[in-house]
């Protein structure tokens, strides 16, 4: 990755940033997020006119064994690009390319809505190409890039004296439209098994899924077809449909753990045998109800800037 791609500026539109790591004991979520899915007021205000920029936002969780430790949730009202195009600045957190090819993410940030200073960094060591560029859905402005499917990582939360390596993962997702407008929502899950990372990308009903596979032999991108029959599903407590297996290939991979759970959102991890998996489930016709734009407001931090 040379250079940061290019940020959105039309009322709707969105780009993240997006980060995991699988290290022993723990799991980490890095989100920079330029429109941010999880703003209430983005949510509201886009339709009169909102800029992205307007609505930027850091999100960081920790868990160990499966429970959540720590969740940031930090909305700004501006953003910044630094370092000659490389980085992304959003209050004290920045985001960027290094010139070694490496992505860093360091987080300086409070738990969300009321809790303790936060500081976070990951450095990820691609070990596989970036895929390509790919459009969710055919006549809809949403695309996802897989820019680090597989890649070797440190993470390092001072604030918590933890330090571990692990597997990584890095992708990013722009539109030039609300999520939940047209594109109702999705569920994607990404494999790291012990010599390759494979990431499934289901669409709506009728839209063939995505998958990646990266690793030694490259980085392939491709269509695959719709499946013959639905996988089982249970439902959270918010009534939100998720998996009840997550599998690699047609394999399933021990017991899933739900990491998060919200009314239009879950975030779901399997481990076992040398396999991790982690997935997220997104409803985001469900987000845009003022109910849940109420909600939202409670686990997130609101702040004027750095």
């Amino acid at each position: 990755m040379d250079a940061l791609p290019e940020l959105p500026d039309t009322a709707g539109a969105y780009r993240w940033f997006y980060a995991d790591v699988t290290a022993g004991e723990y799991s980490a979520v890095f989100i920079f997020m330029v429109g941010s899915l999880f703003s209430a007021r983005y949510s509201a205000g886009a339709p009169r006119g909102a800029r992205p920029l307007e609505h930027c936002a850091v999100n960081f969780a920790l868990y160990h064994q499966g429970v959540r430790r720590r969740w940031v949730l930090s909305e700004y009202p501006t953003a910044s690009v630094q370092r000659g195009g490389r980085a992304l600045r959003i209050g004290r957190s920045l985001f960027q390319y290094g010139l070694d090819g490496t992505v860093r993410m360091e987080v300086d940030e409070r738990c969300a809505p009321f809790g303790g200073a936060v500081r976070a960094r990951l450095v990820l060591e691609p070990q596989a190409p970036a895929a390509e560029e790919v459009q969710l859905v055919p006549e809809l402005p949403h695309y996802w890039r897989a820019l680090a499917p597989r890649a070797k990582a440190r993470l390092e939360v001072s604030s918590e004296g933890l330090e571990a390596e692990g597997l990584g993962y890095h992708d990013t997702n722009h539109g030039g439209e609300l999520l939940g407008a047209r594109l109702p929502g999705w569920h994607w899950a990404r494999v790291h098994g012990p010599e390759e990372t494979v990431v499934d990308y289901h669409l709506p009903e009728g839209v063939a899924p995505l998958r990646v596979t990266a690793g030694a032999m490259g980085t392939k991108s491709e269509r695959r077809p719709l499946l013959a029959e639905a996988r089982p599903t249970n439902l959270t407590g918010w009534g939100l449909r998720v998996p009840s297996r997550l599998y690699a290939g047609t394999t399933p991979v021990g017991e899933p753990r739900l990491l998060e759970s919200s009314p239009f959102y879950a975030r779901v991890e399997a481990r076992q045998g040398g396999v991790d998996v982690m997935g997220e489930v997104a409803d985001f016709r469900r987000f845009h109800s003022p109910l849940i734009r109420w909600m939202a407001h409670f686990r997130t931090r609101m702040e004027r800037g750095a």
